[in-house]
């Protein structure tokens, strides 16, 4: 009722001006945190920008209070769990402010907590992202093609992590990172590659490492995921047309299960990561000579690193050091978590819905509930692609490395590298031995496997298994003389069997139009280093053969090019470029073209 006392033309001008005000807002307040994270300030200067902070903390708790006023008088019941999450953080971190407690209070030690610049940076912080990220999504109400949308998204954060790369604070003591450098760095985080020109160890600082860690953790669950999850919790609903937008994204099989995706999405993620560095730093715990505390900081990240299958470590050695060589169980550790990163989410999904229909029939046998094909076809290829590359991948390493690069190892430890090398092509980019030691029989089995990558919808890059998985079916039919693409009793669609040759056809042409340019901009490297790369690059794997800290600012661009096609999609980034015109209403007349 109260809603309609205020016209419908005046609601949507107030409600604009509102989000205008709180967007700017956000953007200030955002700056405001870089600044004061990543400078070193006088301290007058400190005072002006956490005044800044403190002024849009106060922001945020009136608009809250106002909108939370709001939907009670309004009897607004789509009140969601996020929203009441950050209102709670919100709140608490008021307590200090509205009620002053002593020095001799019990209470003290908390409410200087709470009311610490550290706890309002970071309330200031969610809320400029939810903001942020609102904002965002609300352009897809403009039917602004959502792919565009990703390649924006993630150009956004490139830049972004660059900037922040680039802070004093960020560099360790007396290090240094140029422009190109730095944007390399990012893209490749972002898009999950691992490929760095500089030595990750050495360049940045724990506050950088931690920088490049949440640009892996973004590029791995993928920037619209995030996106999506933020502005649809934060506004409660969207547009019919922004929640398509996001289900066809995060892989949905329904709108109304476009939530319960999400937080599939994200639960899958946090709970096998940190499963991953728990076995990480037992795995390690006391082999090496680091303290708990960097055990517990080097298992967190190469549990990201892995599972988001980005290849970044923070050994120089990356995982060739000769302490961690000696823990076997720590690369299967990091070869399982690369490996359920690549297979993707609505695997994971399909297996939580096989596992719970599985635990029902043995709890409840007497009142089994009827569900058909748990398993569905694209949790099959899967599947079924990862476990024969896998077999194939690591007999093929075995053979041909068993007396060259794993001469020296045990016979335990050539078969977990054999293993842990057809695992990292598929596209975590990890090294535990020299690839330069390498046959050149070996390396041809790995630019294949990072050629076709992991799984549709993960955190993997190649082609996708998916992809090759249809072609190849398509390849028996038409010898076959069969007129569909048949796999495991399903027929494939058409529009299937035409993506799937488009990426193919996409992929082989951006390696060969880039390694044309890299042989005429890098004359002087060799043209297999050059071609790894390229290919490493494109299928953002991160692998290399030491070509990419001796690359010239053409080679980088080049490089870091062929990392964001890569992670955003050739075809998801052509769609974005060119204007989609809809069918056709009329057809052309069928003519045959000779083919062979």
């Amino acid at each position: 009722m109260l809603e309609r006392t205020i016209p419908q033309r005046w609601r949507v001008k107030i409600d604009l001006v509102i989000r205008l005000v709180a967007f700017a807002v956000s953007l200030i307040a955002a700056g405001s945190v870089v600044v004061n994270f990543g400078f070193e300030l006088p301290a007058e200067e400190r005072r002006w920008v956490m005044g800044i902070v403190h002024a849009s903390w106060w922001f945020y708790f009136v608009m809250f209070t106002l909108q939370s006023l709001w939907a009670l008088l309004t009897s607004r019941k789509n009140v969601l769990p996020l929203t009441i999450a950050v209102g709670m953080l919100l709140y608490v971190s008021a307590l200090p402010r509205i009620f002053g407690v002593g020095e001799g209070s019990l209470l003290h030690g908390v409410w200087t907590f709470l009311g610490s610049g550290f706890v309002t940076m970071s309330v200031v912080s969610i809320f400029a992202v939810l903001d942020i990220s609102r904002a965002i999504v609300g352009l897809m109400n403009r039917k602004t093609n959502p792919a565009m949308m990703l390649a924006g998204g993630f150009a956004i954060i490139i830049v972004v992590g660059a900037l922040l790369l680039m802070l004093p604070r960020s560099l360790a003591d007396g290090a240094h990172i140029s422009v190109v450098d730095a944007f390399f760095v990012s893209t490749s985080a972002v898009c999950v590659t691992g490929l760095s020109p500089v030595d990750i160890s050495t360049t940045f600082s724990i506050e950088g490492q931690i920088v490049l860690l949440a640009l892996m953790q973004i590029g791995g669950l993928g920037v619209m995921t995030i996106t999506s999850f933020f502005a649809l919790f934060y506004m409660g609903n969207t547009a019919a047309y922004s929640q398509l937008a996001m289900r066809d994204m995060v892989g949905s099989d329904t709108w109304n299960s476009l939530v319960s995706t999400l937080f599939y999405i994200l639960g899958f993620t946090f709970v096998i990561e940190m499963i991953g560095a728990l076995l990480i730093w037992t795995s390690i715990h006391g082999a090496t000579a680091m303290t708990v505390n960097q055990e517990i900081y080097f298992s967190v990240f190469h549990s990201i690193s892995a599972f988001c299958n980005a290849g970044f470590s923070t050994d120089s050695q990356n995982l060739g050091n000769a302490v961690l060589m000696s823990c076997s169980s720590f690369y299967v550790v990091i070869s399982m978590l690369v490996i359920l990163g690549g297979i993707g989410f609505p695997i994971l999904v399909n297996f939580r819905a096989w596992l719970a229909y599985r635990l029902h029939s043995i709890f409840k046998p007497n009142h089994r509930k009827k569900m058909k094909h748990i398993a569905n076809l694209n949790t099959r290829i899967v599947i079924t692609t990862t476990v024969c590359l896998l077999v194939l991948g690591t007999a093929a390493i075995a053979v041909t490395e068993w007396n060259g690069a794993f001469a020296e190892l045990s016979l335990t430890d050539k078969v977990i590298q054999s293993f842990f090398y057809s695992v990292v092509p598929r596209t975590a980019g990890f090294s535990s031995v020299d690839m330069s030691l390498f046959s050149t029989t070996t390396l041809v089995v790995v630019v294949l496997l990072m050629w076709i990558g992991g799984a549709s919808q993960s955190t993997a890059g190649g082609i996708k298994v998916n992809t090759v998985a249809v072609a190849a079916a398509n390849f028996l039919s038409v010898i076959r003389g069969r007129g569909a693409v048949v796999l495991f009793n399903r027929e494939v669609s058409a529009d299937s069997v035409r993506r799937a040759m488009a990426t193919i056809f996409a992929s082989i042409s951006a390696i060969l139009i880039a390694f044309l340019i890299m042989l005429s901009t890098e004359p002087d490297l060799p043209a297999k280093g050059l071609l790894f790369e390229i290919v490493s690059a494109a299928s953002t794997v991160g692998l290399s053969v030491g070509v990419t800290p001796q690359l010239s600012v053409v080679g980088k661009v080049v490089i870091s090019v062929l990392m964001f096609c890569g992670r955003v999609g050739f075809i998801v980034l052509g769609m974005s470029l060119v204007r989609h015109r809809g069918e056709a209403r009329f057809r052309y007349p069928k003519d045959n073209i000779i083919i062979n």
